[in-house]
């Protein structure tokens, strides 16, 4: 729910702290051990990971057990990330499709399995279609896989990522439609593909509360936004790479101050390209926002988490 405190014309320093934030990478950070991984979210001050399955498959059941469990224990939230592959909206009906149902349920049982809170794909192509029957299909194909995930007890929440693909689906209008229609799909708010295709236009904490406002008027209420985000280079109008933080001219701070405008949690994930980069968002991310880090606030189940981690891991 959105809080009207008027962002624009009073001082950052009067406004409303986040009520709750969590920050991670979208990788994990070791494929060793469990206990290594949450170890370096730790160490590293983290409260957030995706798990990152675009590439491949990775981890298996027993893997995501023992990650969750220990995840939970140290106050870090979790969410994946479906493979590119899996997407819903297919033209044709056949393998592809049959493919992508198939690695979205396999990242729903593994979500399931680790406690995560949402699962992350790609909302397809308009395949030479008109924007909205590529829409009606996404829609459609989705409605059948939560039936599938529905008899196999996964049926955990999705979010359908904004893209940074200007003449393609996937723009915040379609995304906050897909979400609207389907009821259990919720927003994935990628401002690093939102400043490419308005050529950086995201420089002004107005630009990041407009979006935010559209995900909030369709996410259920106390689900948190969930938010990716890093220095981005694009060119006409398309995104090109993520960029060490600094080098291009997207910044966190209007990010954080937009985010004290909504009675919502957020996760933010960084997609930044090297750690330093992740540490900088993380530290101007948190000031703007104005609360602190998660893992600080609750150093005490953290440390006792570490404890265990490396004696499992002994």
């Amino acid at each position: 729910m959105r809080v009207e405190t008027g962002s624009d014309n009073i001082p950052s320093s009067t406004l409303r702290p986040v009520a709750q934030l969590h920050y991670g990478p979208a990788r994990v950070p070791s494929r060793e051990s469990p206990e290594k991984a949450i170890a370096l979210l730790q160490e590293r001050g983290y409260t957030a990971c995706e798990i990152d399955f675009e590439g491949k498959f990775w981890m298996d059941y027993p893997w995501a057990e023992t990650f969750g469990e220990l995840a939970r224990e140290a106050g870090i939230v979790l969410s994946v990330h479906a493979p590119i592959a899996g997407f819903m909206g297919h033209a044709e009906r056949g393998k592809k499709l049959n493919m992508a149902v198939g690695m979205l349920d396999h990242s729903a049982g593994i979500a399931k399995t680790a406690g995560a809170e949402v699962v992350v794909f790609h909302p397809g192509f308009l395949l030479g279609r008109e924007r909205d029957a590529a829409i009606d299909s996404v829609v459609e194909q989705l409605g059948e896989l939560r039936e599938r995930l529905e008899k196999k007890d996964r049926a955990v929440p999705f979010g359908v990522e904004i893209m940074g693909r200007v003449r393609e689906l996937g723009t915040a209008e379609d995304v906050f439609a897909i979400s609207a229609r389907t009821g259990w799909v919720r927003p994935v708010i990628d401002f690093a593909h939102l400043h490419a295709v308005t050529d950086g236009g995201f420089t002004e904490a107005s630009r990041f509360e407009e979006i935010l406002e559209g995900a909030d008027a369709v996410i259920p209420p106390e689900a948190p936004f969930h938010i990716h985000f890093s220095d981005i280079a694009y060119a006409n109008r398309n995104e090109t790479k993520h960029l060490p933080y600094g080098e291009g001219t997207l910044r966190v701070e209007p990010l954080g101050l937009a985010l004290r405008n909504f009675d919502r949690p957020a996760t933010v994930i960084t997609e930044s390209p090297d750690e330093a980069s992740n540490q900088a968002i993380r530290e101007e991310l948190y000031a703007a926002a104005a609360t602190r880090s998660a893992s600080r606030a609750s150093s005490s189940s953290a440390s006792a988490s570490r404890s265990r981690a490396r004696k499992n891991s002994a």
